[in-house]
């Protein structure tokens, strides 16, 4: 993870410019968006994946004690593993485009194809020096009305973070849009992320992910209606090209799985010229 720290403001290159354009027009799109559920369970760092280098990630959740019903004609959660692949090229070094491959295993239904979405994603190169990593994030894609009743969404995730010596601090203040499905008629809806970690030794980092969804932005709904959910982490560097972040999860709310396990574990490829290029840091 990189130490961000306060520099003197130097003037905009032309790639400079091009990027704070590329930040505005994500801003302009804020009022589409989609929520984040439980197939990609993660607290975004600001960094991005290097130019000619791609990470390549698995997430692995189960819910342990999920939903027993079938809502909105959606298949149960409980005891349904989710399995999500998750590959993200870097463009140069202030973007990149991701890609996701959603699948569940039901206990009794076998393995199944969720949906797929594309990911989109700026930052603000190191070169400004602000004081904080800021990126902004952008996510559309489709599901199976099994698995969610939104079959067509859109997500944009602002993302702040900062490294303070042994403590890592990110915020992703998500906001989310239905294009299909009963959630059209919320509008946007409000779904924030957050997580701090500390550094226990250079190679274990333990810490704390918090994930809600809290409804229309008109409106939020009762305590009992959101979902809230608090994710005990840890964080094993096992070598710079590679990621790990286990956590067992507790819903606090009717409506959110009650527990649930999460594992994600990620590769990173760097092809030729970049053998250099840093790892992307989105778990410290």
């Amino acid at each position: 993870m990189r130490n961000l720290q306060s520099m003197p403001v130097r003037p905009m290159t032309r790639s400079s410019r091009l990027a704070l354009l590329a930040l505005f027009a994500a801003l302009i799109l804020a009022p589409f968006a989609r929520a984040q559920d439980n197939y990609e369970i993660q607290v975004y760092g600001s960094d991005t994946v290097p130019p000619r280098s791609t990470m390549v990630e698995i997430h692995s959740n189960f819910a342990v004690d999920g939903s027993k019903t079938a809502p909105d004609g959606m298949l149960p959660t409980n005891h349904a593993m989710h399995e999500t692949l998750e590959l993200t090229q870097g463009i140069n070094d202030w973007s990149e485009v991701g890609f996701y491959v959603f699948s569940s295993i039901q206990p009794d239904g076998g393995w199944q194809w969720v949906g797929d979405h594309i990911r989109p994603r700026v930052r603000a190169p190191e070169k400004w020096h602000w004081p904080v990593g800021v990126s902004l994030s952008t996510e559309i894609g489709y599901a199976r009305a099994a698995f969610s009743p939104d079959t067509w969404t859109w997500e944009i995730r602002p993302i702040i973070d900062k490294k303070i010596g042994p403590w890592y601090l990110s915020f992703n203040p998500a906001l989310d849009r239905s294009f299909h499905g009963p959630g059209v008629n919320q509008g946007v809806t409000f779904s924030p992320a957050a997580k701090f970690s500390y550094d226990f030794t250079k190679k274990i980092a333990g810490g704390l992910e918090y994930y809600g969804a809290y409804g229309s932005l008109t409106g939020f709904d009762a305590l009992r209606d959101q979902q809230q959910q608090f994710f005990p982490t840890i964080d094993i560097d096992f070598a710079p090209q590679w990621e790990f972040n286990f956590g067992v999860g507790v819903g606090t709310t009717r409506s959110t799985n009650h527990l649930i396990v999460k594992c994600i574990v990620g590769r990173r490829f760097s092809w030729p010229h970049g053998k250099n290029a840093k790892l992307k840091p989105e778990q410290p």
